[in-house]
């Protein structure tokens, strides 16, 4: 599948400011979208129709970029699209990937604890090395991300749908387990647990809409 938009120019976050609080109707959202399927279709490979073939080294360099400050601008844009979107979708695996880089060892708690929670989800999240650590998290998030711009979108979406499901319940566990010590923190982790099981929702119906089409 494949767009046609035209390649956007890229703008300092000045410009996104300006652009996401202007009167233009729908220029955030416009915008959002070339950014999106242009950074898709580029290193897919993708043109009018055209087998997919990504190019190793440029899904490297979005990979990298994604660990960094490289595409944080974009990002920025993307967060304001909806989950029917494929720059929301984006943003969201985005987000995920920078979660895992800034809080390693708070990551790979909750999934451990998660996958203890529901071990069934962890064969649709195939893939991450064993022993469940921040390095092995790292790589199960750096390979979702190297999926969206590889082989079928609607798995890469599915599969961080199921690792987010993964992250809802041990954040939901783990507020139980600190609700008698620390209400404050238990209210953080739930708010947590069910931000991630959104993401779940959101991404699981992205994957649909990829598939069918419809996929703004």
């Amino acid at each position: 599948m494949s767009r046609d938009y035209q390649r956007p120019v890229l703008q300092p976050t000045a410009s996104f400011d300006w652009i996401i609080g202007s009167d233009e109707p729908g220029a955030a959202h416009r915008i959002a979208q070339e950014t999106s399927w242009a950074l898709l279709n580029r290193v897919r490979g993708m043109a009018h129709g055209d087998a997919q073939v990504a190019d190793p080294e440029v899904v490297e360099r979005v990979v990298r970029l994604a660990a960094g400050a490289g595409i944080d601008d974009i990002a920025e844009l993307w967060a304001s699209a909806g989950a029917h979107s494929l720059a929301g979708q984006l943003w969201r695996i985005y987000l995920l990937h920078r979660i895992a880089v800034n809080d390693p060892e708070g990551t790979a708690e909750l999934f451990r604890i998660g996958r203890i929670a529901d071990p069934t989800i962890h064969s649709v999240v195939a893939g991450v090395a064993e022993p469940v650590n921040p390095d092995s998290i790292a790589q199960l998030c750096d390979t979702i991300l190297r999926g969206v711009f590889t082989g079928d979108l609607a798995i890469a979406l599915e599969r961080a749908s199921s690792y987010c499901r993964i992250m809802s319940l041990g954040a939901a566990s783990l507020a139980d387990d600190r609700d008698a010590s620390d209400d404050e923190h238990a209210a953080q982790l739930t708010t947590r647990a069910l931000r991630y099981a959104g993401f779940a929702d959101e991404l699981h119906a992205g994957a649909r809409r990829w598939r069918d089409g419809t996929l703004d």
